[in-house]
């Protein structure tokens, strides 16, 4: 299938590794072209070197804290008067494990500056940028636990509940300007993050983390860990010209974890 993204800009907020990175490719290898952001610039120069080789593709990269508030609203107007994306990938790293009582304040500002409000107003910038073209897509990567609230992840269900209830907001907004917006839920998906969860899930419970990884597998009905680039192949779709009348959605891809309709 031809996604129709070829020659397009791909804004990929969290591209330094995991799902961002993950999408990141999957777009460059349809052709688009990419704006890495992350925090650590040496991960996202060797990443757009890579992408740019691989796939002759324009690979260029923006280094922002999505925790500073400043900067970030700096970068907003470089989005909508410089990068003009036609695609936004709005991914941002999920907040420490906690329950829902007793965490610091400063960690729910923290977390709510980056997963929400920076969230927001990236947004806001592109999709005023994908106005004047008459066609964009938004993606937000959210979480399972928008669906049902995962134990130990209070602050993450918290804030990436209120990025759905944005998300869907502004999907019935922008939909007759050619854009949709739409969110992605992962699951299991095999990646650094998910193995941080894994670990401190091992801690908790006293056991090894190959133990928490195979009890997790078989508690899945498709019995193993999603891999980064089937997770990617979901969003690449969600983010293509054939995907145009889908939006205000949320995707599941999680094999089968999440049991409810």
């Amino acid at each position: 299938m031809d996604l129709g993204i070829n020659g397009k800009t791909a804004l990929v907020l969290g591209a330094s590794q995991g799902l961002g990175s993950a999408i990141a490719e999957k777009l460059a290898a349809e052709g688009a072209d990419v704006v890495l952001v992350a925090r650590n610039a040496e991960k996202l120069d060797a990443n757009a070197a890579r992408l740019s080789s691989a796939y002759g593709i324009d690979a260029t990269t923006v280094v922002v804290d999505l925790s500073d508030a400043a900067a970030v609203a700096e970068f907003a107007a470089r989005v909508r008067d410089e990068i003009k994306p036609d695609m936004l990938v709005a991914n941002a790293g999920g907040p420490p494990p906690s329950i829902s009582t007793g965490i610091d304040q400063t960690v729910w500002q923290r977390s709510a500056q980056t997963l929400l409000f920076s969230i927001i107003q990236v947004t806001e910038a592109a999709v005023d940028a994908m106005k004047e073209k008459g066609w964009g897509r938004v993606l937000a990567i959210g979480s399972s636990g928008v669906i049902q609230p995962i134990p130990n992840l209070a602050v993450s269900n918290t804030i990436r509940g209120a990025v759905a209830g944005f998300c869907k907001t502004l999907a019935a907004e922008v939909a007759g300007d050619g854009i949709t917006v739409n969110m992605i839920l992962p699951g299991k998906i095999d990646t650094d993050r998910v193995g941080q969860l894994d670990t401190a899930r091992a801690g908790r419970e006293g056991k090894t983390l190959e133990q928490v990884r195979t009890e997790i597998a078989a508690s899945l009905p498709i019995k193993r860990y999603g891999q980064p680039e089937e997770f990617a192949s979901v969003a690449a779709f969600l983010l293509s010209d054939p995907a145009g009348y889908v939006t205000g959605q949320m995707t599941r891809v999680d094999g089968g974890m999440i049991r409810s309709i």
